[in-house]
Parts: structure tokens; C-alpha cells; sequence
């Protein structure tokens, strides 16, 4: 379990993809040499992974099919930087939100605007999350705890901005903290970032639509 607050840009050291898995090796000289070991949980930008092997402050882990599917992680190459967060203490502060580190799909940045103190950021959302992302709702992008500002339904014919067609997008505001201390402060419109929508939100959904279902 995470919280989305980012506590270090880490950097990919290597990806070595086999076939439909791949090996990937990050650096942490805070996160992952801290109190880390073989078989610990490491968020890198939003993705929960295993350690396989430790080397100071160097982390492997193996990534299957499933998690190559549905994130950013096979975009990666070394020298690229990532968001790292170890997971939550039970006895720590929950600053965020409560994040699993699953990531259920990628967006593509589709507009960043610059503000006198901090940026906006348009992600699309693909339509089967959309249900999930509610105005003021928390989110994360690539592992950082976001506030949701906007939603918004594709809109055909927009221009170089719009939602590709069968999705929408979020808009979320990024202060000088979270574009110093994470990756979102260089993403640039075109890349992807791993999304993970609010758990609570699913675990209603499913209450609900099992419900109906008992009931008929």
C-alpha cells in the first residue's frame, strides 16, 4: 500500500526485455537503499514491484505481461528518471491517498499550461476508468496523489487536443512541490503516465452491481 507522495526521483539503470516479461533495474540512493530488501514493495511511478535482488542502491524486478500491458514501464530506457515511493508504515501519515500501486491503464498527456505558480495538466482517460474519476476525487498519475480538477467527455472534432475517440480526460493542477520533486515537472504532452483511479470507487461500483444482480 502507497500514499502517492513521491519520496524520490529515482533513474532507470537498465530494461531488458525477453519476450513478453522484461527485467527492470532502477536506482534510489535514498529509497532503495534505505531499509530496503529482497522481496520489498517499491512503487516506481505508481507501479507496485518486488524486488528480486538488492545491490546498495541498485533494485531489480521482474515485470510480467500483464504489468507491461497495462503501464508505461516497457517505454522506459536507462537514464530515464522515475517516481519512487517504498510502501506506507501502518504507523505513518496517509498524505495523500490510499494507493495500491495497481495500475489499471495509461493516459496521454494531451495539453500543459503553464500558470504564474503552478501548471495544468490534461490527461486522457480511457472510457472505462472515466466512471471512476470524479471532480475534486483523487487519482494518480504515475504514482503521484492527485487532485482531480476537470472532467470531461471526448469531445470529436476538438483539434490536436482532443480525446481520442471512446475516452475522456482529467485535468489536474501541479504546484512547484510536485514539479520539483516528481516526473510530471518535465512530462511533456504526447507521453503516457500510468493512471490508478480511487479503490473506493470500485469497491462501490462492484457492491452496488452485484446487488442488482442478486436481486433479479
Amino acid at each position: 500500500m502507497f500514499t502517492g507522495i513521491i519520496e524520490e526521483l529515482g533513474e532507470v539503470s537498465a530494461l531488458a526485455v525477453d519476450g513478453d516479461s522484461a527485467r527492470l533495474t532502477v536506482t534510489g540512493t535514498r529509497t532503495v537503499s534505505a531499509a530496503m530488501s529482497e522481496g520489498a514493495s517499491l512503487a516506481v511511478n505508481g507501479c507496485c514491484l518486488t524486488a528480486t535482488s538488492i545491490e546498495q542502491d541498485r533494485l531489480t524486478a521482474d515485470l510480467m505481461a500483464e504489468t507491461l500491458r497495462r503501464t508505461s514501464l516497457g517505454d522506459l530506457r536507462p537514464g530515464d528518471p522515475v517516481n519512487l515511493e517504498r510502501a506506507v508504515q501502518v504507523t505513518g501519515r496517509l498524505d495523500g491517498h490510499i494507493v495500491q500501486g495497481h495500475v489499471d491503464g495509461t493516459g496521454t498527456i494531451l495539453e500543459r499550461r503553464h500558470e504564474p505558480r503552478w501548471d495544468l495538466l490534461r490527461v486522457s482517460v480511457p472510457q472505462d476508468l472515466l466512471r471512476y474519476v470524479a471532480v475534486k476525487g483523487s487519482v494518480a498519475v504515475d504514482g503521484v496523489s492527485l487532485t482531480v480538477v476537470d472532467v470531461e467527455d471526448a469531445r470529436p472534432g476538438a483539434g490536436s487536443t482532443a480525446v481520442p475517440a471512446g475516452g475522456g480526460s482529467l485535468t489536474v493542477s501541479l504546484i512547484p512541490e510536485t514539479l520539483a520533486r516528481t516526473t510530471l515537472g518535465s512530462k511533456e504532452a504526447g507521453e503516457r503516465v500510468n493512471l490508478e483511479v480511487d479503490v473506493v470507487a470500485k469497491y462501490v461500483e462492484r457492491l452496488l452491481t452485484a446487488g442488482e444482480e442478486s436481486a433479479r
